[in-house]
């Protein structure tokens, strides 16, 4: 009885609505969501109702009313259409008018982890004009837009059916975690690039003055006054697995120009147990001229959650020079050392306290020839990492002012010159920021 009274008047309701979409086209969204009404597919005769905080299916062409649940194991088309399509569009577009995007532009898909697409979901974005759907949808419902969303470019493991929408796909986004840079302090995450993306990678260190020992840390921001050592980089991928890079630090580092090249092999995205990468790169100081260094790594990373990851990176070094001061800014003052096979592994984890905020640590033991490069604790660091869309910035503590595959496990004690500068006490504070411009 309920029922037939509510599909009669759901009825009626309906007629009227299509009345008002068809004289205002411009304004159908509008009146749609003001209506209650909202579309399962996008296409057909089926619109969802709600009224009085019940949801009601309702078939037009059959003339038939179902009373449905709230949702909670709802298709993700479902999902989309009920929640998103008012903005993005029925059919994942955008909207010029509200300055949407085209979810079915593999361009801009490339340009999106799958955690950007599940953060924005969350959180909101631009401003407050997308709102937070955290607390509204719960994660596993954020987790199959998700990849809806990436299903209308043909990712996410999705196709296109023949009507055009995006089948259902099962998201697995939500299990696999996203490095928000290349690095996490020095040591590398061996995240995977986008096809002829290209980035930039800014790393500054303050090694001349420890952060916490001493007088008038407060009054010199803690070692922030003082000189810095700053090295720049731009990595390109050729393709989605294949980079190139080239990596600078300064003269007092010795002029290191570093040219490398990388290719991801495993990746949990393509449900491969874990994540691995392999990087080749060459260093050459005074600009490439002189005491050169040849480096081979594998970086094998896991998804401890979609919260963590966690790294390992076995490094072979062969020919690589102390990380000392160079005398002064000639040429001649960058010093001609003999070079050392070195091997480190470098262990290290990620940890989001926050959906763009990650705790991360690392350390890097030398295991072979630590003592001719006057090594002797390892190279350490730990900090605060914020993960915006595109970019990365990371603030921490590390004993080790090279950023270089060979000078990355040197340490402040090595550079300056002073056995116990690579202590506790010894810590100083750097930077990193990456930002992808293409």
């Amino acid at each position: 009885m309920v029922i037939n009274m509510v599909s009669r008047s759901a009825l009626c309701l309906l007629l009227g609505a299509v009345g008002i979409i068809a004289a205002h086209a411009d304004d159908s969204a509008d009146a749609a969501k003001g209506l209650g009404i909202s579309f399962a597919n996008g296409a057909g005769s089926t619109v969802i109702l709600e009224r009085d905080g019940k949801r009601y299916e309702i078939d037009v062409a059959a003339k038939t009313v179902q009373e449905i649940g709230p949702g909670a194991g709802e298709p993700a088309g479902a999902l989309f259409q009920r929640n998103c399509a008012f903005c993005h569009g029925s059919d994942g577009k955008g909207k010029a008018a509200l300055g949407t995007p085209d979810f079915t532009d593999p361009a801009f898909d490339r340009t999106l982890s799958p955690q950007d697409i599940v953060n924005a979901i969350r959180n909101g974005k631009a401003g407050g004009r997308m709102p937070a759907w955290s607390g509204k949808l719960t994660d596993a419902q954020i987790d199959n837009i998700s990849t809806y969303i990436r299903s209308f470019s043909g990712n996410g493991g999705g196709a296109s059916s023949s009507s055009g929408q995006p089948q259902e796909v099962s998201g697995t986004t939500g299990k696999i975690y996203e490095p928000g840079d290349d690095l996490l302090f020095s040591l590398p995450t061996g995240r995977a690039v986008d096809n002829h993306g290209l980035y930039v990678n800014f790393t500054h260190r303050f090694p001349y003055d420890a952060a916490f020992t001493g007088q008038g840390r407060g009054g010199e921001l803690f070692g922030l006054d003082n000189f810095a050592l700053a090295s720049l980089g731009l990595r390109y991928g050729i393709t989605d697995k294949l980079s190139v890079s080239v990596f600078r630090s300064p003269t007092l580092l010795g002029r290191p120009i570093q040219l490398m090249a990388a290719y991801n092999i495993l990746d949990e995205h393509h449900e491969d147990p874990l994540n691995f990468a392999v990087r080749v790169s060459i260093e050459g100081q005074n600009n490439f001229r002189k005491n050169y260094t040849q480096n081979i790594e594998g970086i094998f990373s896991r998804s401890i959650t979609s919260k963590g990851q966690f790294y390992v990176v076995p490094t072979m070094s062969f020919d690589a020079r102390p990380v000392v001061q160079a005398t002064g800014f000639a040429s001649a003052d960058i010093l001609d050392l003999p070079g050392v096979n070195t091997f480190s592994v470098g262990v290290g984890a990620a940890y989001d306290i926050r959906p763009t905020v990650a705790l991360i640590a690392e350390v890097i033991p030398t295991l072979l020839n630590a003592g001719e490069l006057g090594i002797h604790r390892p190279a350490y660091s730990f900090g605060i990492q914020k993960k915006l869309f595109r970019h990365a910035f990371t603030l921490g503590l590390t004993t080790s002012p090279g950023t270089t595959v060979s000078q990355r496990a040197g340490t402040r004690a090595e550079f300056l010159g002073e056995p116990s500068a690579d202590t506790p006490g010894g810590l100083f504070f750097g930077f990193d920021l990456m930002r992808q411009i293409h």
